[in-house]
């Protein structure tokens, strides 16, 4: 059935898969460069999901108090519950600073103080001096951070003649003898395959929140550069760890910023009492978002929750007034309004710890070249293939990444990966012509789910999936639970063989494309529920009620996941970099939380 498809070859320098921030850092980065650069997304790139970005971009400017990167490393380490490489981690907050003033004189609009600096707010796990004193380090653009990021850096690469093929479906890498040559996508509106070669193909496809019921992540997160990177028959890394952003709005899901407690905002109780300050008395309403969530967790469980079935809590902005509401959080009264019926400057928002982040994804080294566990060595680099930004694991994030760190994370490694591309590629270099059997695997990938003819529907499976990974891999864990969410994965991902697909029309088949995601998203929850049953501690968002403590003497690796056609997981491991990049600081040791 292969050769039955219309195909359209494209050779580049240099493709990246989405368009989200750090594909866009990347495509204007390689751009620049003089490397030619195509980008493929299956959305418009303003409607990727870093636009939906609320609360800023950390970095160590220190205009707002003091500050240092030494400082902002620290409570990163800290924050990853010392699960995160400590190079990249040095790497990431030594390059905020240019990054964030770079991205200002790309024409970012950010907030300013009123001597005209960039606006800093304090985020949770943010702090100064090693801890002491809190940090007011998180550079914003209102609450609307992500949208001015994402729309500057489109704007800057159309002006750097970056290509991009928009409403394309990404299938599957192009890999020949270990090295990636291209990848393959399905032009939505057409429904023509079109083929790119390129010496190094870049993995900016985003995290897999959609794996469970709740989350703040776009119906398009569905992890599918790490799918593509799995059935390539390479690893993903730490894909235990599932962030739970502690506000969401209840029953939508939808992401209430945690700079609202930056402001000020508090959260309490249905006795009215401001609970945080029982379980962080230090950070209180601004500890990390993995302590916020389970004590949330915990006064629902305890019978303190609010509303009919005491099952949220909620959120309080009340105090703060209309004008710094309307100054600094315009976009989250309006997301409490719509959402939730909710006039801010009157009555407090329902909220409920929510699948936010996934902390694991595709290794990678602080270059975002891809790696690799073989012949012995964990840093092994794969050819021609780099990943960035949430679908990576670079490990700047570790167990748990705090906020703002994101927004970092995807522009400083977007600029890594393009500058190690101009290191690597000279612009213009021929390719070696790729053969039939080089692009088969994909398109006989492409037929199987086109002409599935089960009974199941495809969005039956994703409901049972989506509902089993919200039970069984929640905020609180245990053996007992995650042994029960294997079984129901294992029949649920049997399930998949009976998928139906009713039309195997190419030109705008939503079934079809949701098919081939809900394959995606099916790989990656085994990859998070094994993780979870097979890591015997509580660490950073993974938190397991059988296993309270962090055991760094047997578990400070990293955790690596193959699976094969059926969805079997296999398990190694990698080992954390406890070491940095200069001399410029020192490696920070494990020791107990305290908040």
């Amino acid at each position: 059935m292969t050769n039955a498809y219309k195909i359209i070859d494209h050779t580049y320098d240099v493709v990246i898969v989405g368009a989200g921030g750090a594909g866009l850092r990347a495509t204007l980065g390689m751009a620049a460069q003089g490397l030619s650069t195509a980008c493929i997304t299956k959305v418009f790139p303003t409607r990727s999901h870093t636009v939906a970005a609320q609360g800023g971009m950390s970095a160590s400017l220190g205009n707002m108090g003091e500050d240092h990167w030494n400082w902002h490393m620290y409570d990163t380490i800290k924050g990853s519950d010392w699960l995160g490489d400590q190079d990249a981690i040095e790497y990431m907050c030594r390059e905020a600073v240019p990054a964030v003033i770079e991205l200002e004189h790309f024409g970012v609009p950010f907030s300013r103080t009123e001597e005209g600096k960039i606006y800093q707010r304090p985020f949770g796990g943010m702090t100064t001096n090693f801890g002491e004193g809190t940090a007011q380090r998180t550079c914003a653009a209102a609450d609307r951070t992500g949208h001015a990021i994402l729309h500057t850096l489109y704007q800057q690469s159309i002006k750097h003649h970056a290509e991009f093929y928009i409403e394309h479906f990404a299938i599957d890498l192009i890999m020949v003898d270990g090295e990636c040559k291209g990848v393959i996508s399905l032009d939505l509106a057409t429904g023509i395959l079109h083929r790119y070669q390129a010496h190094t193909v870049v993995l900016a496809t985003g995290g897999c929140g959609r794996t469970y019921f709740s989350a703040t992540s776009a119906h398009t997160c569905t992890g599918d550069g790490n799918a593509m990177v799995l059935r390539a028959g390479l690893p993903l890394q730490d894909m235990e760890f599932v962030q739970f952003h502690p506000t969401g709005i209840y029953g939508a899901g939808v992401l209430i910023t945690e700079g609202v407690r930056g402001e000020g905002g508090y959260l309490t109780n249905n006795e009215g009492e401001r609970f945080m300050e029982r379980y962080a008395p230090n950070a209180k309403d601004l500890a990390s978002r993995d302590v916020v969530s389970r004590s949330m967790t915990m006064e629902i469980n305890g019978g303190r929750g609010v509303g009919p079935d005491n099952d949220h809590c909620y959120l309080n902005l009340m105090h703060l007034g209309n004008d710094v509401i309307e100054k600094r959080l315009p976009g989250i009264s309006e997301s409490a309004r719509i959402f939730a019926g909710v006039d801010v400057n009157k009555e407090p928002i329902p909220v409920l710890p929510t699948v936010h982040y996934n902390m694991g994804g595709i290794p990678t080294n602080y270059h975002g070249e891809v790696v690799t566990l073989k012949d012995g060595n964990p840093d092994t680099v794969v050819p021609g293939l780099m990943a960035i930004g949430e679908a990576a694991c670079v490990s700047v994030h570790g167990a748990n990444r705090l906020g703002s760190n994101s927004l970092l994370d995807i522009v400083v490694f977007g600029r890594a990966a393009a500058l190690r591309a101009a290191e690597l590629i000279k612009p213009g270099s021929p390719h070696k012509p790729l053969t039939p059997e080089d692009s088969a695997p994909a398109l006989d990938h492409l037929d199987r789910i086109r002409h599935a003819k089960g009974s199941t529907g495809t969005a039956q499976i994703r409901d049972n999936m989506q509902r089993t990974m919200q039970k069984h891999a929640a905020v609180f864990r245990t053996g007992d639970s995650l042994q029960e969410g294997l079984v129901k994965m294992r029949d649920i991902v049997d399930s998949f063989d009976d998928v139906k697909v009713d039309d195997p029309n190419l030109i705008w088949n939503t079934d079809l494309v949701e098919t081939l995601e809900l394959e995606n998203l099916l790989h990656q929850a085994q990859t998070i529920i094994y993780g979870a049953n097979n890591r015997p501690e509580s660490r950073g968002a993974h938190a397991r009620d059988d296993f309270e403590e962090r055991d760094d003497e047997n578990w400070m690796k990293h955790t690596l996941a193959w699976t094969d056609e059926k969805a079997n997981v296999s398990v190694d491991y990698r080992p954390v970099h406890m070491y940095t990049l200069t001399d410029d600081c020192e490696v920070i040791p494990p020791k107990k939380r305290v908040y």
